[in-house]
């Protein structure tokens, strides 16, 4: 009778319980884009954020088109890229992604990325950042300073085809089967059959400048 009253006891213990917290992510970064790094080997969203895609224009002042995208990219680099940081897990996102509240030294690098006018508050998530955009808005800090869709508009109308969505970047950057980079212009011998699969990593450009700096070479004809 003893035994049968401790293992109730103990099996009572275990059920009231807190479940076990997941262990923090740890590990050098390594920038993907605004929002998306790698910790040691785990990819990870960075939460209440959205930062403008990699191959998303901005409009400046006064009508030019600009890479914002990989400009926002690039700073997130020259920020964090490199350091060691701690991540705590929130979630799990549609794409196997670990979302997470990541930090470099005391420092939560979502409230920065925000501060900073590299990123948006991702409301439809969570509030976490709204007053960080606010004031980052208010004082025209980054991307605040440009005109441009928001990062999840954009997904939803980015043309995914052989059609550019818009006019002034029309340079396809396609990935041959053999994992080559190579851009199209248009008027060029295979312009017109080359579709662009961004899920495949393809891309469009605005300028042939922009699609060397990204690691694509010219088309032979």
């Amino acid at each position: 009778m003893l035994t049968i009253c401790l293992r109730f006891a103990l099996c009572a213990l275990w059920l009231l319980a807190p479940p076990a917290q997941a262990a923090d992510i740890t590990g050098k970064l390594r920038v993907i884009d605004g929002d998306t790094v790698d910790v040691g080997r785990t990819r990870v969203r960075l939460y209440g954020i959205d930062a403008p895609e990699r191959d998303q224009p901005c409009t400046t002042l006064n009508g030019q088109n600009w890479a914002c995208g990989d400009w926002v990219t690039r700073q997130v680099q020259d920020l964090f890229g490199g350091q060691r940081v701690r991540c705590v897990a929130k979630d799990t996102d549609r794409y196997g992604r670990v979302v997470a509240k990541c930090y470099a030294g005391d420092a939560d690098i979502g409230a920065r990325l925000v501060q900073d006018g590299l990123a948006y508050a991702y409301r439809k998530y969570a509030m976490d950042y709204d007053l960080d955009e606010k004031a980052a808005l208010v004082a025209k800090r980054g991307i605040h300073g440009f005109t441009l869709q928001s990062p999840a508009r954009y997904r939803l109308t980015r043309i995914k085809g052989r059609d550019a969505q818009d006019p002034n970047c029309a340079i396809k950057g396609n990935i041959s089967a053999k994992g080559k980079r190579i851009y199209h212009m248009p008027g060029q011998k295979f312009y017109d059959r080359t579709g662009i699969q961004p899920a495949k990593g393809e891309r469009w450009f605005c300028s042939e400048a922009q699609a060397r700096a990204s690691g694509w070479r010219p088309a032979r004809r």
